[in-house]
């Protein structure tokens, strides 16, 4: 029998939001060039957040705020720097509401605070944080926008009413006209002190 201590049955990473201080260009290199399909939107007047499959059930977001715009930031891979602030958090897949409630449980039974389940409309979440402070969140679609073709008619999936024109791109002609041309981000040159 099964209670809320057993091992969580994880099926991936059901997101990981990031923050774009252009949802356009997002979408015209995730979907665009690296071929990450945008499966999902979500508008409101403070936020978008826009979701592309990476494998099965598994997706990356992104949220552009209306009103905090992010600073300018890069860094090469693999090189630590205290200003990176990309990252919002990590979502991860489970296989249902059931599940859900388990983590739940299992979170309050080890002394960890987590939210009530969390309505999104298409999926339901519950929010919690690791001992680093890193935010967390482990959801379930409701409505699974991921493993086949998007259908950019879908208003639950894409409830964003006024979407960037990538989006717009996509929903007419299921193409993008451009894409955006990137460069690798170079280390910093060592200063060396002549004293």
């Amino acid at each position: 029998m099964e209670t809320s201590t057993d091992r969580p049955r994880w099926r991936g990473v059901n997101h990981l939001a990031l923050v774009t201080g252009d949802m356009d260009a997002t979408v015209r290199f995730y979907h665009g060039v690296l071929g990450a399909q945008l499966v999902a939107t979500i508008g409101t007047p403070h936020f978008r957040h826009y979701f592309f499959e990476i494998g099965e059930r598994n997706t990356i977001a992104f949220f552009e705020y209306a009103d905090s715009p992010p600073a300018e930031f890069a860094k090469p891979a693999g090189v630590p720097d205290p200003r990176a602030i990309q990252f919002d958090h990590l979502s991860l897949d489970l296989e249902d509401e059931a599940a859900l409630e388990a983590l739940q449980a299992r979170l309050k039974e080890h002394g960890c605070e987590v939210t009530d389940v969390i309505d999104h409309g298409i999926m339901r979440s519950i929010y919690f944080t690791d001992p680093s402070g890193i935010a967390l969140e482990a959801s379930w679609w409701v409505k699974d926008a991921t493993g086949g073709d998007p259908d950019y008619g879908d208003a639950d999936l894409f409830g964003d009413a006024d979407p960037v024109p990538a989006v717009r791109e996509l929903v007419e002609t299921g193409d993008l006209a451009s894409v955006p041309h990137t460069a690798l981000v170079q280390e910093p040159t060592a200063v060396v002190d002549p004293a």
